[in-house]
C-alpha cells in the first residue's frame, strides 16, 4: 500500500534529500530527535524490515552506514545512533540520529528484573531452535 514515503520517492511530496542511489533514499526527518536526524529507506515498498530479502537487508544497512559517516562528519556529533522502530510508517526506514550522549535517544532504560530476563531469554532461545 502506498505511504508518504512512496510519495516522497516519486517526487510527489517534497523532502530534504541528502543522498540516494537506484535502490535507496536518505532524507531528513520532519520530526527530528536532534538536528540532522535522517531516514534511510528502500525505494521499493516493503512494510517490515525483516521481510526484506537478505541481500536487500545488507544493502540497506550499507546505505545507512554510508549516510551515517557523512552525517557524523557534517554534524560533528560523537555518534550516530541507529533505530528501526517499525510502526510509524508501514515502509521500511532506518533512523540515523546524531548524538553527543545516550540520553538524547532515551537511553539507558531501567534495569530489567533478572527472573524476567532469564524467562524471556529461554523463550527466545527455544523459538530459535
Amino acid at each position: 500500500m502506498p505511504t508518504i514515503f512512496t510519495e516522497i520517492v516519486a517526487g510527489k511530496t517534497p523532502c530534504h534529500r541528502v543522498w540516494e542511489d537506484e535502490e535507496f533514499l536518505a532524507f531528513l526527518d520532519v520530526r527530528p530527535v536532534t538536528a540532522g536526524h535522517t531516514l534511510v529507506i528502500p525505494k521499493r515498498e516493503i512494510a517490515y524490515l525483516f521481510d526484506l530479502e537478505p541481500g536487500a537487508y545488507g544493502r540497506l544497512m550499507e546505505a545507512a552506514r554510508r549516510v551515517a559517516v557523512g552525517l557524523k562528519r557534517a554534524t560533528g556529533c560523537a555518534r550516530v545512533c541507529v533505530m528501526v522502530i517499525g510502526w510509524e510508517v508501514p515502509h521500511v526506514h532506518v533512523h540515523l540520529v546524531p548524538t553527543m550522549a545516550a540520553g538524547e535517544v532515551g537511553m539507558p532504560a531501567p534495569k530489567g528484573d533478572p527472573v524476567d530476563l532469564a524467562a524471556m531469554a529461554a523463550r527466545i532461545a527455544a523459538a530459535l531452535r
